[in-house]
């Protein structure tokens, strides 16, 4: 009997697009590249492409790219015999060779370095692997990339090897950040909520509250899906097990006693390409200058005038009297 795949929610017209696409390519037996930014999901797409396959009795694969070495990058997909190199003690069986008759997942496939991409065009094109010290075998594995990067931008400057690209792009999935697709954002904060209130093996959710629809409504999600199940498994569990949570907890470093962060390091004058000063223009630039350097460090202390003076060097009412004088005194607090 095959296995759901998993579970991937949403109502909106891009969500139910990218899925009418998954459905479509998931049976073909073509390596496939997923794209999208960071927390959007791209290994449960993947997931959900190998379960829709022919190939959904057989292994599914994943490796993280971006966590290993080139060397240990290269061991971990291809594998290696006894005594190939100091301290290869034993055989190893790579990820491609047990990703036979299934599928490998590679996420963060722009990360790997010259020589990997070289061994997985041959792996894609000819079915071929060898692992160190030893000699060439077929497998047969449908490879599915993953990255959030521009590949083909990557190709055109060098940094990843156009050929493969041509091989691994048979087709992509691009898939929209959260922003793009609002309609969703309810339906997965409580689905989140939900399984938060199981972990707490609390008898129920009693919602949100509408200021904490709004919040969630209302902010820009950069880190996507991730993001916002972080952010509501951490408000379910500040919450009053009683009664709906009433704020979304956005910022988990938020605090009155956050360390300021450093003061933005000045470039020397000196250091700096002369430039002519037209006549009476001298004044002028000192106070572009002194009104920019005050509010670059304004931003960088989130506009805490205490904690701005004390990166300058300069006494509260001292920087008071100069965001007056630059017409700064306005600005959020």
């Amino acid at each position: 009997m095959q296995p759901n795949p998993p579970p991937l929610l949403g109502e909106s017209p891009a969500f139910h697009a990218v899925l009418a696409h998954v459905s479509r390519v998931a049976p073909l037996e073509r390596p496939l590249l997923v794209i999208g930014e960071r927390g959007t999901g791209k290994e449960l797409v993947a997931a959900r492409l190998h379960y829709l396959s022919r190939r959904w009795d057989r292994p599914f694969v994943k490796v993280n790219c971006a966590a290993l070495t080139e060397s240990l990058l290269d061991s971990e997909l291809f594998g290696h015999e006894a005594g190939a190199f100091t301290g290869a003690i034993r055989r190893q069986i790579g990820r491609v060779e047990q990703a036979d008759g299934g599928t490998l997942f590679l996420d963060e496939i722009a990360t790997a370095s010259p020589a990997v991409q070289e061994k997985l065009l041959r792996a894609v094109e000819y079915g071929e692997i060898e692992r160190v010290g030893g000699r060439t075998q077929t497998v047969d594995v449908r490879v599915i990339g993953a990255t959030n990067a521009d590949l083909p931008a990557l190709a055109e400057t060098g940094r990843f090897r156009a050929d493969l690209l041509d091989r691994l792009a048979f087709d992509v999935v691009t898939l929209p950040p959260l922003r793009a697709r609002r309609e969703d954002i309810p339906v997965l904060a409580e689905h989140f909520a939900l399984g938060m209130v199981r972990e707490l093996e609390r008898s129920l959710f009693p919602g949100f509250t509408p200021r904490a629809l709004e919040q969630l409504l209302d902010h820009g999600w950069p880190g996507n899906v991730r993001e916002l199940r972080n952010a509501v498994e951490r408000s379910v569990a500040a919450s009053d097990p009683e009664g709906p949570v009433e704020e979304i907890l956005l910022d988990p470093f938020a605090s009155a006693w956050r360390p300021a962060a450093p003061a933005a390091a000045v470039p020397s004058p000196v250091a700096e390409e002369a430039t002519p000063v037209a006549a009476g223009d001298f004044q002028e630039q000192v106070r572009r200058f002194e009104s920019g350097l005050l509010e670059t460090a304004l931003e960088r202390n989130r506009f805490n005038q205490r904690q701005t003076a004390e990166a300058l060097g300069l006494g509260y009412h001292q920087l008071r009297g100069l965001l007056k004088k630059h017409g700064l005194i306005g600005k959020p607090d």
